[in-house]
């Protein structure tokens, strides 16, 4: 059976507002608008995408939550056995079974059953040290993407030096990928416009130069797919808006001694085991979890009047907005269009855990958007930095203290429904589009009628 090739590309941040600044994906054709799943963030969303079912269905509450059989709080899983539900390969092999699928960065790509994986994968030194790298299926292809692109730039990826260098090696990667193997779905995830846009918000001049940069890189890609006979679909996740208010849901709950933490060597850690109610914060949504049910009344009405927060949804509110998997909080709060929530829960900062002030997204209990940001109140900042990357190219073990406690840095979030469409994710093909406006659980069925995989009916 023959299919018409896809290449599918996740432009994460992407907006009405922004491609007016970016002819090449302009030239595309008209966007169609993008409805969203609440949480709006990358692994819920792109989950929603593959499986064509919200949260509640995939399991994917967020970009991490509180796994209650391990007591540990874990953001950043890699594993696709954490997405629950067929995938659009499987639905896909059931019409062609050697169906081919590449996925260049999507998320959950570790263990998924896609012929040719590319993925963000540190390598973890048992000194401490980590140095960048990526995961591979098959395993030779990472020795041909590092020989002819250079490592990963995992440090450009995320981090105060994240910036376009790592998308640019991702497109690079796609275009290998493409040209070589031809698979008939190419997934590749675009990250660039979500660094500036929440450093700065997508208001200012660094949005617009951010979006021109991305269109750039984008070029060849579009070039070569049209060159490869591809149907190209560009989509977006999420928007970015505007924020100025950051909520401490943490500290909060600590004040009114539901939270519970535990001191070594003089820094404080959250206890999810001893306490009565914690959050998981993940840009402008939360998950509250708590031990027992009597407790809840109590927790929202303390979460519901602080400053910022728009709505905490219960069972029928989570039921209302597809959130209501088991791995969801018992509650889940909601920011204001200009406020979003931290994962601070110590009260003095001389008692912040060490990884704080670095960037650590695997040990720490929530999403930190100042880790995009060297501390701008200490003045040794940079000299700190180059002497952790000396001791690093040295061999020896480092630590990296330069980001900032204070988050009012931060001037872009996401994670809520948008208010305004021209502020939430797009949706645009060289392809006739039917639709002006898809679902995020429509894009699934979408793309396997494009492939030809799937009648309109």
């Amino acid at each position: 059976m023959t299919v018409k090739p896809l290449v599918v590309i996740d432009v994460v941040g992407l907006t009405p507002r922004l491609l007016d600044h970016m002819p090449n994906l302009r030239r595309l054709g008209a966007p169609a608008t993008l409805g969203t799943v609440l949480p709006a963030v990358t692994c819920s969303v792109q989950s929603t995408l593959l499986t064509g079912r919200p949260p509640r269905d995939h399991g994917i509450v967020g970009n991490g939550w509180y796994f209650r059989d391990l007591g540990e709080i874990m953001l950043w899983r890699q594993h696709n056995g954490l997405v629950e539900g067929p995938k659009i390969w499987d639905d896909a092999r059931a019409v062609k079974p050697d169906y081919r699928v590449a996925n260049i960065c999507w998320w959950y790509a570790m263990g998924a059953a896609t012929e040719i994986t590319v993925t963000p994968r540190p390598i973890y030194h048992a000194d401490g040290r980590k140095s960048p790298d990526c995961y591979t299926t098959p395993p030779e292809l990472r020795v041909d993407l590092t020989r002819e692109l250079g490592r990963f730039p995992l440090f450009s990826y995320w981090g105060p030096k994240a910036g376009i260098e790592s998308s640019r090696w991702i497109i690079a990667a796609a275009r290998r990928i493409l040209t070589t193997e031809r698979p008939d779905l190419t997934l590749v995830y675009v990250p660039h416009l979500d660094y500036d846009l929440q450093r700065f918000g997508p208001s200012g001049p660094e949005a617009i130069a951010a979006a021109r940069d991305v269109d750039q890189a984008l070029g060849p890609l579009l070039d070569d797919a049209s060159a490869a006979g591809a149907t190209t679909v560009v989509l977006s996740e999420y928007g970015i808006v505007d924020v100025s208010r950051p909520i401490d849901i943490n500290r909060a709950l600590r004040e009114e001694g539901l939270l519970s933490v535990y001191r070594q060597a003089g820094m404080e850690y959250l206890d999810p085991w001893t306490s009565r109610a914690f959050a998981v914060a993940d840009h402008q949504l939360a998950h509250i979890y708590v031990r027992d049910e009597s407790d809840t009344p109590a927790v929202r009405k303390l979460i519901s009047a602080l400053s910022g927060v728009d709505q905490v949804l219960d069972a029928d509110g989570k039921a209302a907005f597809g959130v209501d998997h088991s791995r969801a909080g018992e509650l889940v709060a909601v920011a204001d269009p200009d406020a979003w929530f931290t994962y601070y829960y110590w009260l003095n900062d001389a008692q912040a855990p060490d990884f704080a002030r670095g960037v650590d997204i695997h040990r720490k209990p929530g999403y930190d958007p100042a880790e995009l940001f060297l501390n701008p109140q200490d003045r040794w900042v940079k000299a700190k930095a180059g002497l952790a990357l000396a001791k690093k190219e040295l061999g020896f073990r480092y630590t990296m203290p330069v980001v900032p406690l204070d988050p009012s840095c931060v001037r872009g979030s996401h994670g809520r429904l948008p208010d305004d469409p021209l502020d939430g994710p797009v949706l645009l093909s060289d392809a006739t589009l039917d639709q002006g406006t898809y679902a995020a659980t429509d894009v699934k069925d979408l793309l396997l009628r494009l492939s030809g995989l799937k009648t309109s009916a």
